[in-house]
């Protein structure tokens, strides 16, 4: 089930900003999480696409997670994984504008603020069901 008190946090979240605290993304991959498990839309997505884990470094926060997606599943972590597909780096304010939407990831890794190493394609259907996943998301209403 789909913690609605968690889907307001993550709301206001995105309303005010992350601010400075990297952290904070474990909130929405939390709530991707779970819409990913309850809503038909999601987990047909994730049952098209074939898995890979993807490796995220805030550089100057010295903050690291992990995300899990593909043949049916979504999961994350914090910290380290073994062998991702790929790693993006770049730092909070790139990383945190990318979670929030406000920075684009094609012109982000184009202008060097994004760096990507590892499979481009992997990348662009995390970048893709990420934004997927935020649309749907943003249907849910949390006050009902």
């Amino acid at each position: 089930m789909v913690d609605m008190a968690l889907a307001a946090e993550v709301k206001a979240l995105r309303d005010k900003g992350l601010g400075d605290d990297p952290k904070l993304v474990l909130k929405i991959f939390e709530l991707m999480k779970q819409a990913s498990a309850e809503i038909e839309d999601l987990q047909e997505e994730l049952e098209d696409i074939d898995e890979f884990i993807g490796q995220m470094v805030v550089e100057d926060k010295g903050f690291k997670w992990w995300v899990k997606i593909g043949d049916g599943n979504f999961d994350y972590g914090e910290g380290e994984t073994s062998d991702p597909s790929f790693t993006m780096s770049a730092n909070w304010e790139t990383m945190g504008g990318l979670m929030s939407g406000e920075v684009d990831g094609t012109s982000a890794y184009m202008s060097g603020d994004l760096k990507i190493e590892g499979n481009l394609q992997d990348t662009m259907a995390y970048g893709e069901y990420l934004a997927f996943a935020a649309e749907t998301m943003s249907e849910m209403d949390p006050d009902k």
